[in-house]
């Protein structure tokens, strides 16, 4: 296992890559070119810049989190080829800089969804968290307007200025788009990526719809043992793996996720991991990492990835705001590095008891 963690560069990040640094048993870090429109490539001398300023902190950059998918892809239109290639050029140029993995999501329009990015918890921390009622009670602009009221000046990751401007007129293309066609749609890119992932020798590591059930009447697609299944066999490649994110998939009760993680395992390039707590059906807080916390067993997920003989990237997923800390909503410094520490403890543990 490596652990690494997600930052979004000197410009856009309240933690800083020394910071990083100090965590106990971090080896890298997961990042992006935040500046680069969804469809267009990505320059090599960008990729190349953003490498050598994280090896000149000391860690590695190997894992890239998201190259985003443009919206004529996922709707199948006819100009998706054109960003298909240009989506070849950036794998390759990523490839040539080391990147091993890259993470990417399918999901509709929106990205991750809450109904609240600062919920106050009973101990004063504050906390990501989804109610269903609230979200289908509440239109999706309005959405839109009240993340950017509670984003603290940061961007928020999938819900770029650019993919939303014209957010209804976008949603109203998806109206005839079904959950089958957005396999379909899924598995033509997949298939005319991975001939160049296979040559490169890098990884694609698709992230679960989160949460994983339709919003607005969007389809989603990677919600739970069945697509997993299917995406994975649509193009049986090994360079065709998943993210599995232990709160996206577990935001559903039905999803078992350590039976995922065995039964996934060696399709896994990059695991999330992160707690969370039901509230009730379609209603869910981001909790600590720690098990008690939540309504995840940590240590059983984490046993699964030991058991899988998993020896991929791994990431302490979002954390809560505490201690006074402001950050991005999700990914402070503060409890994520706990829950890095909570990891690395419990991955220790479980070895030695295997040893």
């Amino acid at each position: 296992m490596k652990m690494i963690f997600r930052w979004f560069g000197e410009d856009d990040d309240s933690v800083s890559l020394n910071e990083i640094k100090q965590i106990p048993g971090m080896t890298g870090v997961v990042s992006a070119l935040q500046d680069i429109p969804v469809g267009e490539v990505w320059p090599k001398n960008k990729i190349k810049e953003l490498k050598n300023k994280i090896n000149q902190a000391g860690l590695e950059l190997e894992v890239i989190e998201s190259v985003n998918i443009h919206e004529d892809i996922k709707l199948g239109l006819p100009s998706r080829d054109k960003y298909i290639e240009n989506y070849k050029e950036t794998l390759i140029n990523l490839a040539d800089e080391g990147i091993k993995v890259v993470c990417y999501n399918f999901m509709p329009v929106f990205d991750w969804l809450r109904s609240d990015l600062a919920r106050e918890l009973e101990d004063g921390s504050t906390t990501m968290s989804y109610d269903k009622d609230w979200i289908n009670n509440t239109d999706p602009v309005k959405l839109v307007e009240e993340f950017d009221k509670e984003s603290k000046g940061f961007s928020l990751p999938g819900w770029e200025p650019e993919r939303l401007a014209e957010l209804k007129e976008i949603m109203k293309q998806y109206e005839d788009i079904s959950e089958k066609d957005l396999l379909d749609n899924l598995k033509y890119f997949l298939e005319a990526i991975l001939p160049v992932c296979e040559e490169n020798e890098i990884k694609m590591a698709i992230h679960p719809d989160d949460p994983p059930w339709p919003i607005y009447g969007l389809p989603r697609i990677v919600t739970g043992k069945e697509n997993l299944r299917k995406i994975l066999k649509m193009v049986d490649s090994p360079y065709n793996g998943l993210t599995l994110c232990s709160g996206s998939l577990g935001s559903n009760p039905e999803n078992d996720v350590p039976a995922l993680v065995r039964e996934f395992g060696v399709r896994v390039h990059f695991a999330h991991v992160r707690n969370l707590k039901f509230d009730g059906e379609g209603k869910f807080h981001e909790t600590s990492h720690l098990s008690t916390d939540g309504s995840l067993d940590i240590f059983k997920i984490m046993k699964a990835y030991y058991d899988s003989g998993f020896d991929g990237y791994l990431r302490p997923d979002h954390g809560r705001m505490i201690w006074g800390e402001k950050a991005r909503p999700g990914y402070g410094l503060y409890d994520r590095a706990m829950g890095a520490a909570y990891i690395n403890g419990l991955w220790e543990s479980i070895t030695k008891m295997n040893s």
